[in-house]
């Protein structure tokens, strides 16, 4: 009766043995199912951050809030970063 349940709180399944993780193939990775490289995932926050990088520098913080929101679009999408 709970097994069904109990699959909801799970993670999704990994990779079968014997082949490395692939955050690309939809297959292994349902929070990608279009196949996203991660050149091309979040070009949206990707692009902003490297702007503000470009504008600021890197130092001082004042991109973090940027970089803070690109590293979660991409774990979003099961890039492990």
């Amino acid at each position: 009766m709970f097994s069904s349940l109990s699959s909801w709180w799970s993670p999704p399944t990994p990779a079968p043995t014997g082949e490395k993780y692939d955050p690309t193939n939809p297959k292994m990775n349902p929070l990608n199912p279009q196949g996203l490289k991660p050149c091309c995932a979040c070009p949206e926050t990707k692009s902003a951050r490297d702007a503000c990088f470009l504008q600021h520098g890197g130092e001082g913080g004042e991109c973090a809030e940027l970089l803070t929101k690109h590293v979660e679009c991409m774990r979003s999408l099961g890039f492990q970063i």
